[in-house]
């Protein structure tokens, strides 16, 4: 997300937004109230909660003969109590202890799943009516938490194992504007869901979903959690994200959340000054209290440096992918973690936070990854060496920005040759240390569009924005590192990114060709017909480089030399030229996007083969030719 990923009423703000005091949920509780507090002064648990031992855990937790233990981080409230459906909202009726170390903590044997619920914390003579931080679900972001519990789902079966990077092909998706659910209201989880087939299809093997955090209102691109541990209402909630994993996993498809830890809200917020106290009319505890909260979504930074704050996030991402059984995370805009502006004014507990989450899922749940959506072109980001951000790979600015330069120019002597030889080849640590495409949730919104439009907005159905798109995808799919689609570039979908516009399927079937070449490009990149190893290899050499032909022509490898040839013509016109291959062996044409079968307004232009080393290739306009041997 940049500084702009947000819709109308949802801009980011510069000032913080308070929570808004009218609810929604099933109660008639405020979110903030001034009130006597006589009968709210600390108390030792009554009943059987004096009598059951202690258990582990923070917010609400089932325990294993029914009820309900709670436990809360407030370390300013003078006391706190939680109401709820299991005692008619009474305040006074479940009064938590102390246990040191600002956490509250009791037993509630009346309490069952599906109850709602909220903590009442007094501090002096203010008392606040908040949802559990860490509630599992929410009737909304301004109701009331609801007692879940993951322990309920039956997983049985599901042992998916997530693909390695050198397999994955990512598709990412906002599920709100996935479908018009013809309801006048956005998509859920479910409708997300009857469209799994689809994109099994398609070919790809890992859906990456823009954040379902619980949010302010019902349309959202998800960048603006209220809170970070309940799934979206509007969605479906919990166990619909669980049963879209399941059937995901079913079909072979890995799932990765994208999680927002560079600030939270900053609408609807009961995080807000949580326990009552604050320092410089800032966010109070789960927030910095200085310079370090700004971003540009209000003063919304989480406190790095205390350790209930990391917990609660580091927590977080623990529960995606151990109760969620989730394949991975993307975590939005990491230089917002360590850095005030993103670009200055360093903040060593943000990268400290960041290299903790990719520790965590590294040694915790091998196999499954952790993505950094930074842009910076640091190294670092994705080193596991000391004081590294131990992240498994990074959306890389410098694949997607000259990539779309070379596409969307309209001056057709300024594409530089050398600046995508420069794209194709780049990487970190390795080959696959990187997420590249040419197309994301911000590269057609704000301000830009899809590429089709940004190659010809007068005709983006035409020749010039086809053959353009195409080939553009054909570089992100043959090029090292991970390579991702976002949701309608398959059939050339050219309107803007918003979250309350669905994607136009009847373009789907207008350009059905169109999204059979994605499809056998998918198919290639990973190797699925056997024919393509060299495109899931390591290995990239430049075999051919003409900046007056506008050619280039490149070699992906496996560790023992098996190619896979990539030839990409950028002018207008066909390119004839001679290349000397890897090795001496027949090379047939695997793939060539100006086949007229993908589309009426393709020439066709015919790419042979040959055998030997060196031959020459002749290459249709705005085309990649794919050879291997065989």
């Amino acid at each position: 997300m940049n500084t702009q990923s947000q819709q109308p009423g949802k801009q980011p703000t510069t000032t913080q937004q308070q929570p808004s005091p009218s609810q929604t949920g099933a109660r008639p509780l405020v979110q903030e109230q001034l009130a006597a507090t006589d009968h709210l002064q600390p108390a030792a648990p009554k009943g059987d909660a004096s009598q059951t031992p202690v258990v582990e855990g923070m917010g609400a937790i089932p325990l294993p003969d029914g009820g309900y233990a709670f436990r809360v981080w407030a370390p300013n409230a003078t006391c706190v109590s939680v109401v709820g459906d299991f005692n008619n909202w009474n305040d006074t009726a479940h009064p938590l202890h102390s246990e040191g170390a600002g956490n509250f903590y009791g037993v509630v044997p009346e309490a069952a799943t599906g109850d709602e619920y909220q903590f009442a914390i007094v501090n002096g003579d203010a008392t606040f009516f908040r949802i559990d931080p860490r509630a599992l679900k929410v009737t909304n972001s301004v109701g009331n938490g609801v007692l879940y519990n993951h322990a309920d789902f039956d997983w049985e079966g599901d042992n998916f194992v997530c693909p390695g990077l050198h397999e994955l092909v990512i598709y990412e998706t906002h599920i709100g504007s996935f479908v018009d659910n013809g309801l006048d209201k956005p998509a859920n989880i479910d409708d997300l869901a009857a469209k799994l087939d689809y994109l099994v299809n398609l070919g790809v093997n890992a859906i990456e979903l823009m954040p379902l955090m619980e949010f302010a209102g019902d349309y959202s691109w998800g960048y603006n959690p209220a809170n970070i541990f309940a799934v979206e209402s509007s969605y479906g909630g919990p166990d619909a994200l669980k049963h879209f994993i399941k059937h995901a996993h079913a079909r072979g498809l890995a799932v990765i959340i994208d999680v927002v830890y560079n600030h939270f809200g900053p609408s609807d917020l009961s995080l807000w000054q949580f326990d009552g106290w604050s320092e410089n009319d800032k966010g109070g505890i789960y927030f910095y209290q200085d310079w370090r909260s700004s971003t540009p979504w209000g003063d919304t930074r989480p406190d790095y440096g205390r350790r209930e704050v990391r917990d609660f996030i580091a927590d977080n991402a623990r529960m995606w992918l151990s109760d969620y059984h989730a394949d991975g995370l993307r975590l939005d805009m990491t230089p917002y973690m360590r850095k005030v502006d993103g670009f200055s004014g360093d903040i060593p507990d943000g990268w400290s936070m960041m290299s903790e989450i990719g520790w965590l899922v590294r040694e915790n749940f091998p196999g499954k990854i952790v993505i950094a959506e930074d842009l910076h072109n640091d190294p670092a980001v994705t080193s596991a060496e000391a004081y590294g951000g131990n992240m498994h790979a990074q959306w890389d600015s410098q694949f997607v920005h000259p990539i779309r330069e070379a596409i969307t120019t309209s001056d057709d002597h300024a594409r530089s040759v050398e600046a995508v030889s420069n794209a194709v080849t780049h990487q970190y640590h390795h080959s696959f240390d990187r997420v590249i495409y040419t197309e994301s949730h911000d590269e057609v919104a704000n301000g830009s569009a899809r590429v089709t439009t940004e190659v010809d907005s007068a005709n983006p159905d035409g020749w010039d924005a086809q053959k353009r798109a195409t080939l553009g995808a054909a570089l992100v799919l043959t090029s090292p590192g991970v390579p991702m689609l976002f949701q309608g570039q398959e059939f050339l979908e050219d309107e803007w990114f918003r979250d309350t516009v669905p994607l136009d399927w009847e373009q789907a079937w207008k350009f059905r060709d169109i999204t059979r070449m994605f499809r056998n490009m998918i198919s290639l990149r990973r190797n699925l017909d056997g024919t393509t190893p060299g495109l899931t290899g390591p290995v990239t050499r430049v075999l051919f480089s003409d900046a007056a032909a506008q050619v280039l022509v490149y070699s992906r490898e496996t560790l023992d030399g098996n190619a896979t040839v990539v030839a990409v013509n950028f002018a207008r016109d066909p390119r004839e030229v001679t290349v000397t291959m890897p090795y001496d062996a027949t090379w047939k044409v695997r793939l060539n996007t100006d086949a007229s079968t993908y589309s009426t307004v393709f020439g066709g232009h015919e790419t042979f083969g040959f055998t030997g080393r060196t031959g020459q290739l002749s290459i249709g306009p705005f085309t990649a030719t794919v050879l291997s041997a065989g």
